[in-house]
């Protein structure tokens, strides 16, 4: 095999070994703009668990251009039974497009039971009403 062959070879096999460690993880977040139908980019979601009276923070990404973040638990760890919260940041997205809102963050409780399954929760968004569910 030639030495660009190789090279290529172990690009293709980094990239799919990627798109699987994305795959693994057990939660994705979406946001659709139910006004224009299009994803929302650029929004910031944060990823907290439930521990005694408060949030502990996990983890922390923003939407890239088709909406989603496809790792939202912290790698490299097993997700844990228990009660989480997604916050979506939906302020500073109405902030940069000059627009009001009535719901500046969006917190999306959620409880865990089967920690071998894989949770998405995506984010159907307008100015001033939202609507969410447990998809896959």
């Amino acid at each position: 095999m030639t030495y660009l062959k190789k090279i290529t070879a172990a690009l293709a096999f980094a990239s799919l070994s990627g798109m699987a460690m994305a795959a693994a993880n057990p939660l994705s977040v979406h946001i659709l703009d139910l006004q224009s139908g299009q994803p929302t980019q650029g929004v910031t979601v944060t990823l907290e668990q439930k521990q005694g009276d408060g949030w502990k923070p996990l983890s922390s990404g923003v939407t890239n251009t088709q909406g989603r973040i496809a790792a939202m638990y912290p790698e490299n760890s097993a997700m844990q039974a228990g009660d989480y919260r997604i916050v979506f940041k939906t302020g500073e997205h109405y902030a940069r497009l000059k627009q009001e809102t009535f719901f500046p963050e969006i917190p999306v409780q959620f409880h865990v039971e089967k920690t071998d399954q894989h949770y998405h929760i995506p984010l159907l968004l307008s100015p001033f009403g939202f609507s969410t569910y447990r998809g896959n």
